[in-house]
């Protein structure tokens, strides 16, 4: 059973690592994550991210003047049938510092990410950041411990 099964049915938040492992061809991840990513065109998940993600995608690329690898990420991090990307609100940066002062563990961005997560009704987290795991009150699951 393979992440794809694991996420099937639910709404899902999608952190950014796993757009930058799913763009950039990170081979040792590439048939997880295009099982996710068809389960989520196929609308057996729906998907949603923060527009933090893109900038965080984008800081490589700009830094390399990558522009194919920058247009690319322009064009993925648009809100879709498959893919919500939610704007940073006050309402967020409100739960994103709530979520700090529970936890003590989370850095503002990820704050950030988790605080548009359970706004948005996720029931789970996918990431790669294994520091993210123990954040309470959320399922989180990791890319590379889920994929067989």
């Amino acid at each position: 059973m393979g992440i794809a099964d694991v996420i099937k049915g639910q709404i899902i938040y999608i952190d950014t690592n796993i757009f930058i492992y799913a763009l950039e061809g990170y081979p040792e991840y590439a048939e997880a994550l295009t099982g996710v990513f068809t389960a989520i065109d196929e609308g057996m998940v729906k998907a949603v991210t923060s527009e933090l993600s893109l900038a965080e995608s984008l800081a490589k690329p700009l830094m390399d003047n990558n522009t194919a690898l920058e247009n690319l990420y322009l064009e993925v991090f648009q809100s879709s049938l498959s893919l919500r990307v939610v704007p940073i609100s006050r309402q967020i940066l409100i739960e994103a510092a709530r979520l700090r002062a529970k936890s003590k563990i989370l850095k503002l961005p990820d704050a950030i990410h988790f605080a548009t997560a359970r706004m948005n009704g996720c029931q789970t987290f996918l990431t790669n950041d294994k520091e993210l795991k123990s954040v309470p009150d959320f399922e989180v699951a990791i890319l590379s411990e889920e994929m067989f």
